[in-house]
């Protein structure tokens, strides 16, 4: 394709991308270098027939003023990433410097937010994205070789993890799991243990919502995979099968070298979706037992005395980063084998 056509056949994509994510993200950049005013106080007396009392209260007509003058907020440079709900560094070298073991060290670390939050972010993306590609392909192999009369209501069967809104969903298994739904009810009656709930421990929480995890996003792969199914050459296959080889064999020397690249565009898809996990925490309750950085960011904005929108603004960026840090590596990969094939 020209130069020049091809200009003018991406010019509005581009566009888009820069209006709806690159001035977004620019935004987002500087309002991180910023933080939320410091309230003015103001000494207020009150008197009454027994005496006066003086107390102290927010002098709302200077704080708006300041907030009005300056709507970013105060500037704050990089403090705001390394303060104590963010990175924590001078947190991090007191602990080292007081702590005896390496133990005691990261269990006081791994209480700070950010990084409480950084450690169940990775968790569920560890565990969910690859039994999300797994499952999915699993699942496409197999409605692949089923005969076309069923495979239409089994397909529709399958995505409808995909249809139903994620809030929705973690409500709905929420409810399940509680004492008296259909799950819990049935796991109290199975382990004999009239007290027993998922809700209560951390460890079962965090399994809960991983399993929600693999069970709303796998029906993406499935589509995808089961698409690129359709494209896989038969002839390859039918002279396999006629040289004796087993499914397996098909499988791993002919279909997954195939639909690789399709393989590697749905994990880093599922990487960037699971990175920003959200809803399960809201639907499940869970922000004793489970935060993420996407639970940090909403945790920020719905603050009820002050909106930190310097401090979200911040997270936001870290996030940004951290995917960048799990993509990096498959798009090198990708990137090396686009030009060793070119």
């Amino acid at each position: 394709m020209p130069n020049k056509t091809f200009f003018w056949f991406f010019l509005p994509t581009g566009l888009a991308m820069i209006l709806f994510i690159g001035l977004p993200i620019i935004s987002t950049g500087i309002q991180s270098f910023y933080a939320q005013h410091d309230q003015v106080v103001k000494e207020v007396k009150k008197c009454d027939p027994f005496g006066c009392t003086v107390s102290i209260v927010v002098d709302q007509e200077k704080t708006s003023k300041i907030r009005e003058e300056k709507p970013l907020g105060k500037f704050n440079g990089f403090g705001t990433y390394f303060d104590r709900n963010h990175l924590a560094i001078e947190e991090i070298g007191k602990f080292w410097n007081e702590t005896n073991s390496f133990g005691e060290f990261v269990d006081q670390v791994t209480n700070l937010p950010f990084y409480k939050a950084l450690i169940f972010t990775l968790t569920y993306c560890l565990f969910v994205t690859p039994n999300v590609l797994l499952l999915g392909f699993i699942i496409a192999l197999s409605l692949n070789a089923v005969t076309r009369r069923i495979r239409g209501p089994l397909i529709f069967g399958t995505i409808l993890p995909m249809i139903v809104t994620p809030l929705v969903g973690s409500l709905v298994l929420f409810w399940m799991i509680d004492a008296e739904g259909i799950i819990g009810a049935n796991l109290q009656m199975l382990m004999d243990d009239p007290y027993l709930s998922l809700k209560s421990s951390k460890t079962l929480t965090w399994i809960t919502i991983i399993i929600y995890g693999i069970w709303h996003h796998s029906p993406f792969a499935f589509v995808v995979f089961y698409a690129a199914l359709q494209t896989v050459p038969q002839e390859p296959v039918e002279a396999a099968i006629i040289d004796g080889a087993s499914r397996w064999q098909r499988v791993r020397h002919i279909v997954l070298p195939h639909i690789y690249p399709v393989v590697t565009f749905v994990a880093l898809i599922s990487l960037m979706d699971n990175f920003r996990v959200f809803e399960p925490i809201i639907g499940f309750s869970a922000e004793g037992s489970a935060q993420s950085l996407s639970w940090l960011i909403y945790d920020n904005l719905v603050n009820e005395e002050v909106i930190l929108f310097g401090s979200a603004a911040a997270t936001s960026m870290m996030t940004i980063v951290g995917i960048a840090i799990l993509l990096a590596p498959v798009l090198i990969r990708t990137w090396k084998e686009f030009r060793t094939a070119r």
